[in-house]
């Protein structure tokens, strides 16, 4: 079961991965689709893991990525309950006019 809580851009409802392919070790296409029936907007993803923000305790020396650079690590630890998540919305927020 995944982690992730997707969101439709277009209707805000929830989105499931119908599938998905591993392209390389730290990429994964995905196909996602609308769980809201009236809307069933489908589209093709790509998560992608870009930069170590800790090392591991048990290390794979083919999983080597650049280590996130200072700032990046800070905003990664930081969590503003202002801000909307990427894959995560809430879903009874005014939308604008």
């Amino acid at each position: 079961m995944s982690s992730y809580k997707l969101v439709c851009p277009h209707c805000r409802g929830k989105m499931r991965i119908r599938t998905s392919e591993g392209q390389h070790i730290f990429l994964r296409v995905a196909y996602l689709q609308c769980t809201n029936e009236a809307c069933s907007w489908s589209c093709r993803a790509q998560f992608e893991m870009t930069h170590e923000l800790s090392p591991s305790s048990t290390p794979n020396p083919q999983a080597v990525l650049p280590m996130a650079p200072t700032k990046m690590r800070h905003q990664a630890m930081r969590r503003d309950d202002d801000q909307l998540d990427l894959l995560e919305d809430d879903c009874n927020a005014q939308q604008p006019a």
